[in-house]
C-alpha cells in the first residue's frame, strides 16, 4: 500500500488572508516503510513572509524570489502524490493551503477524505497531552537533534516515524537511524530521489573437506541433545 507523508511551509497562518505556500515536502511509504523516494520543492510566494513564520522555517521572500511559482510545479506535485492516502499533521491547515493554491490555477481540490491526520490520531490516543510534532517526537523518543529549523522535507521524515508509532510501533517499519536528513537540502537535489540499490549479501561456500571435518567433530560431542531425536 502506497501512502504519502506530506508537509508544507507557508508565509503565514491563514490562506484566507492571502498567505501562500513556500515549501512542500512529501515522502513515499510502501506498506508503512519509507522507500527513499521523496518530493521536495521551494516556491516563490510572490508576497512578503510574516516575521514570525520566518523565525520558524528560516526562509524570506528574498531567498525565494528565484524559485518557481506554484503554477510551475503543480503538475509534478500532483503526479507524485497521485490518488494515494496523505499522512499530514494538522491536515486541515496543509490541505487548506494546497487547495487555495489549486483554486488559483483552476485545478481540482484535494478531498479531505483521503487524509490521515496524525494530530487527530494523537489527540485520540493521548487525550489531554501535547500533540505537536515536537511533543510526539519526545514521547516516542525520536531523535530531532539534526533538525535546526522547521522544514517541509525534514519534517516529513520525522512525521513518518511518528505515524508508524501511532499505528502500532516501530516493528512495522525497520527504519534506519540515519533516515532523517541532517538539514533541509536544496530542492533540486531531492525531487523524486530514488533509493540506493540494496547491498548484495556475500556467499561463503563450504568445501567437501570442511563438511567432513565438521561431521567428525559433531560425533565427538557426548550426550548431544540432537542425538536424542
Amino acid at each position: 500500500m502506497r501512502e504519502i507523508v506530506l508537509d508544507t511551509e507557508t508565509t503565514g497562518l491563514k490562506h484566507e488572508e492571502g498567505h501562500r505556500i513556500i515549501e512542500i515536502g512529501a515522502l513515499e511509504l510502501n506498506d508503512y516503510i519509507p522507500t527513499g523516494t521523496h518530493y521536495h520543492v521551494r516556491i516563490n510566494p510572490e508576497r512578503d513572509i510574516d516575521a514570525e513564520a520566518s523565525k520558524v522555517h528560516g526562509m524570506t521572500a528574498e531567498s525565494l524570489k528565484h524559485e518557481p511559482l506554484f503554477a510551475d510545479i503543480a503538475d509534478e506535485f500532483l503526479a507524485f502524490i497521485g490518488d494515494d492516502p496523505l499522512i499530514i499533521h494538522n491536515a486541515e491547515f496543509d490541505v487548506g493551503f494546497i487547495n487555495a493554491e489549486l483554486k488559483r490555477i483552476e485545478r481540482t481540490a484535494i478531498n479531505m477524505a483521503r487524509t490521515k491526520d496524525t494530530l487527530l490520531m494523537a489527540r485520540k490516543k493521548f487525550p489531554g497531552s501535547p500533540a505537536s510534532l515536537d511533543a510526539l517526537c519526545r514521547r516516542f523518543d525520536i531523535d530531532t537533534a539534526k533538525r535546526q529549523l522547521h522544514g517541509a522535507l525534514i519534517d516529513v521524515y520525522l512525521l513518518a516515524e511518528v505515524y508508524i508509532e501511532l499505528i502500532g510501533g516501530r516493528q512495522l517499519s525497520l527504519m534506519a537511524d540515519d533516515t532523517t536528513p541532517t538539514t533541509t537540502p536544496a530542492p533540486e537535489e531531492h525531487v523524486m530521489q530514488k533509493p540506493t540499490a540494496p547491498i548484495k549479501l556475500r556467499e561463503f561456500p563450504i568445501s567437501e573437506d570442511e563438511q567432513k571435518a565438521h561431521a567428525e567433530f559433531m560425533t565427538q560431542i557426548k550426550n548431544a541433545i540432537w542425538s536424542k531425536y
